[in-house]
Parts: C-alpha cells; sequence; structure tokens
C-alpha cells in the first residue's frame, strides 16, 4: 500500500464557502483512499476534513472509518503535513 499524491493546493467548495485544500495527509486501503486535510476557506479561517476517495480518486460522501493499520498509515503521511499535524495535536491538549 502506498499513499497518493494529488496536488496541493486545490479547490474546494462548499455551501457555506470556498477555498483551498492546502495539505493533505492520505493513504491507499484495500477499500477506499482516506484522507485528511487542512482546508483554507477564502477569508483565512483554517478547518480540517475527514473523508475518503475510491481507488478512482472519486470524492465518497460516506463516513471515513479507519483501522489500526490506517491510522499508524495515515500518521506517518502526517509527518509531510506541518500545518494540518499541528492543529490535529491540539485535539489531544
Amino acid at each position: 500500500m502506498k499513499t497518493t499524491a494529488r496536488k496541493v493546493p486545490r479547490p474546494f467548495a462548499m455551501p457555506w464557502g470556498k477555498g483551498e485544500i492546502v495539505e493533505e495527509a492520505t493513504f491507499i486501503g484495500e477499500w477506499s483512499e482516506p484522507s485528511i486535510q487542512l482546508l483554507r476557506y477564502e477569508d483565512g479561517t483554517l478547518a480540517v476534513r475527514f473523508c475518503q476517495y475510491d481507488h478512482r480518486g472519486r470524492f465518497r460522501r460516506s463516513p471515513m472509518m479507519v483501522d489500526a493499520k490506517l491510522v499508524r498509515s495515515l500518521g506517518r503521511s502526517l509527518l509531510k503535513t506541518p500545518r494540518l499535524r499541528k492543529l490535529l495535536k491540539s485535539l489531544s491538549a
């Protein structure tokens, strides 16, 4: 299994605002490609999105569910995303 490098930054749009995905930690799992993304809205607000893609690269609207192995793999992928990693550390503080 390996990670997929999607282009960042890249745009996103939600009904309540739009902006760019500025960092992304991802890993290719058996059934999907879970992803943790750092979103920056046009006004500068940062948000974290936990999501997943299918193996063809299409966004999946179902909840992201990962087992312990994928959690470790996503953790290794987070080493390449300093701002996202810093923000997620505050979850356990």
